[in-house]
């Protein structure tokens, strides 16, 4: 499985990103995080929406099944989630792509690609956390996958 993780906006050095690549390096699959840095502000949100939509579509793999954060999407336990990326391998997909959107939410062209709208709860996380957060439930799901005994139930 190769890993994708395409996000709006640019991740500082800090104990955030280090947890990121600590999970990520633990993983034994290609991953890469792609951010999009958009430098042309647009003067609504409906048209930042929009502009970031190109841009993370663009960064998807082919054949990828695709995974969107979002706040009102489906709240899966860890080995839930680990099922379902189980699943998506067993059915021939080899590349996963996780999209984190700009602080204005989705564009309508971003759900519709979709295989999955995951949310890390009903709470508002900072888009630097969610990374760090994701890293580590990407590592978990391999590990429940793989009968490593990382998880504990």
């Amino acid at each position: 499985m190769q890993l994708s993780i395409i996000a709006i906006g640019r991740m500082q050095r800090g104990p955030e990103q280090e947890l990121v690549d600590e999970y990520l390096r633990r993983l034994p699959w290609k991953s890469a995080i792609i951010e999009i840095d958009i430098k042309k502000q647009a003067a609504n949100a409906a048209e930042r929406k929009a502009r970031e939509a190109e841009k993370l579509l663009a960064a998807v793999p082919d054949g990828a099944a695709v995974i969107v954060l979002d706040e009102r999407g489906k709240t899966l336990n860890s080995r839930a989630f680990a099922k379902q990326i189980d699943e998506w391998q067993s059915t021939g997909f080899n590349n996963l792509a996780i999209l984190i959107g700009g602080a204005d939410g989705l564009d309508a062209r971003v759900y519709k690609r979709a295989n999955l709208k995951l949310a890390f709860g009903a709470l508002t996380w900072p888009h630097m956390l969610v990374r760090a957060m994701l890293a580590e439930q990407i590592y978990r799901a391999w590990s429940i996958n793989t009968g490593h005994p990382y998880h504990r139930d």
